[in-house]
């Protein structure tokens, strides 16, 4: 179905993971897309994935921890395309690991914050008043599921940015929902990307565990999971879903048998 034909969509994190699964997606269901990643690896595959069904896709190079790149994503985009229907803003980090919170560098919290909140904060500044212009847009901001309880992996900055976003685009979502806006989030579980491979050497053991601790499926998730979910956000199905947070984990679980 051609969901999003002659709509355009902007999505931050676009060259891996769940964001070229996102872009893929809508690119699929009829939108121009445009790519935004701080490192241009992996863009390639992503706009030759488009193209190769005829698709419309271009990639800018953009940190969204800095606002004038920010603003030049934007405008690049309406330099473009022309218009701002769809915004995913899925960049992140997850920074150091396994580190109790008061051993955290002050450097790592600040680029974690950064980049994870921060950074969906300046793409909201500068993507809402496009969408206000044009009288509508959706926004969908990518959280996890350690923005909706405590981190046992020993990061608390991810933790605290992650619920951040959450508390972010539930009141960014008030604050424009009655002017046509809808802002929404996803918070994905442990999913395929290239953090969590499960190909690499030696991590099958680590993810049976990880699974069976995780999700009460058994398994980690598809990007092309949470990016269904991410469209669904977009569309006009979801007209009446506003502030709303979105779990695409496989069911959360921590067997007892």
């Amino acid at each position: 179905m051609r969901t999003f034909e002659g709509k355009v969509a902007l999505v931050t994190g676009g060259s891996s993971g769940i964001g070229a699964a996102t872009a893929i997606a809508l690119a699929r269901g009829g939108a121009k897309v445009v790519l935004a990643a701080d490192r241009p690896e992996g863009s390639d595959a992503v706009l030759n994935a488009i193209a190769a069904f005829g698709g419309e896709a271009i990639f800018v190079r953009s940190d969204v921890a800095l606002d004038n790149e920010v603003e030049a994503m934007v405008e690049a985009t309406i330099e473009r395309f022309g218009r701002l229907d769809c915004a995913v803003n899925g960049a992140g980090i997850t920074g150091d690991v396994k580190i109790p919170t008061a051993e955290i560098e002050r450097a790592n919290w600040d680029r974690v914050i950064g980049i994870n909140l921060t950074g969906v904060w300046l793409c909201m500044k500068h993507q809402i008043p496009v969408m206000l212009a044009q009288g509508a847009g959706a926004i969908v901001n990518v959280s996890s599921i350690y923005g909706l309880k405590p981190s046992d992996a020993g990061h608390a900055a991810y933790c605290a940015s992650k619920f951040g976003v959450i508390g972010l685009s539930k009141t960014a979502a008030v604050d424009y929902g009655q002017r046509g806006l809808r802002i929404n989030v996803v918070a994905p579980g442990f999913t395929v990307s290239g953090i969590v491979d499960p190909n690499a050497e030696g991590a099958t053991e680590k993810y049976r565990t990880m699974t069976a601790k995780y999700s009460a499926m058994n398994r980690l998730g598809d990007p092309r999971e949470t990016a269904a979910a991410i469209a669904w956000l977009c569309s006009d199905a979801a007209s009446f879903v506003n502030g709303a947070v979105l779990t695409v984990d496989g069911g959360d679980t921590t067997p007892v048998y």
